[in-house]
């Protein structure tokens, strides 16, 4: 039982208590650069997260077999790998999406996230935990991108994957689907997040006097 939580608690930090856009905040160029729309923001989140299990994975693998001084580069090597791998699939069967993620597919390769887990997690744990650290991370970039990506779109297109959502007769946003439109979309989610984060810290924090008297 101790395992399955412990394996759970890994997989749900990704997600909630360390999510590596809205608790740790990292990957911030390439979230602002592509989540113009929804589409985009989950195209991003879906090839770094298949990157960021398949090379935790391999990396945990053979964790004990590369010497401390070549780590970084190694890991490094491992991770362009399986972005080149998603390079060539997104060029073969999304060349639209592929075109407009543009620079940011093959910038996966230095993406802090992806080189952090790497460093702090699946170097430090077997091949199982660190596919779940993957998993859970993953969802959990995948997720901000896609809600980044789809306030954006809603406001600043009057659209959600191309669909339309308001009456024509609304007008939308458009600076939302421009630069400055995604840090006031990051910013006000990092607060309404952070604000939640704050209210359940006080909850919790009043539960434990409680139970002290």
């Amino acid at each position: 039982m101790e395992e399955k939580q412990s394996i759970f608690s890994v997989f749900s930090n990704g997600i909630f208590k360390e999510n590596p856009v809205f608790v740790l905040v990292l990957g911030m160029c390439p979230l602002l650069a592509v989540t113009t729309s929804a589409i985009n923001g989950l195209g991003m989140g879906l090839a770094a997260s298949f990157v960021l299990i398949m090379s935790n994975l391999i990396i945990s693998l053979v964790r004990n077999f590369i010497p401390d001084k070549v780590r970084i580069p190694a890991f490094i090597v491992v991770i362009a790998t399986f972005v080149t791998i998603v390079q060539f699939v997104m060029k073969g069967f999304f060349p639209a999406l592929d075109k407009a993620l543009g620079i940011f597919i093959p910038l996966i390769v230095v993406n802090c996230i992806i080189l952090g887990r790497a460093e702090a997690f699946a170097s430090k744990n077997n091949p199982i935990r660190a596919i779940i650290d993957g998993i859970g991370m993953g969802i959990g970039f995948t997720l901000a991108l896609l809600l980044i990506g789809g306030v954006r779109e809603v406001l600043g297109a009057n659209k959600l994957f191309g669909y339309l959502v308001f009456p024509e007769t609304f007008k939308p946003l458009v600076f939302m689907i421009l630069p400055p439109g995604g840090f006031l979309t990051m910013g006000l989610l990092l607060m309404f997040f952070n604000w939640i984060s704050h209210k359940r810290s006080i909850t919790e924090a009043k539960k434990q006097i409680a139970a002290k008297e």
